[in-house]
């Protein structure tokens, strides 16, 4: 379970607000490279979705498995998903 909340969190992508006086970052896991490899998919085939949590924009990632980039999928495969 702990993969699922890893790849999770290395998925999400957060979406920066000007009402915040002092935005909080949001505590990543999984290294630069990760995060990097799936961004460009997230924001490309799960912008709908991005604002509806970690298993919304992995389940969109799931469901758009064989459009995403060879470096995502290999992150997927790693943490198990």
């Amino acid at each position: 379970m702990q993969n699922v909340f890893l790849a999770l969190a290395l998925l999400s992508l957060s979406i920066s607000s000007g009402a915040s006086a002092q935005p909080i970052a949001p505590q990543r896991s999984g290294s630069a490279e990760e995060q990097k490899a799936c961004a460009r998919d997230v924001q490309r085939f799960c912008r709908p979705v991005i604002d509806q949590g970690d298993f919304t924009i992995l389940a969109c990632l799931q469901e758009n498995r064989p459009k995403i980039s060879v470096a995502c999928d290999t992150v997927l495969k790693t943490h198990g998903q």
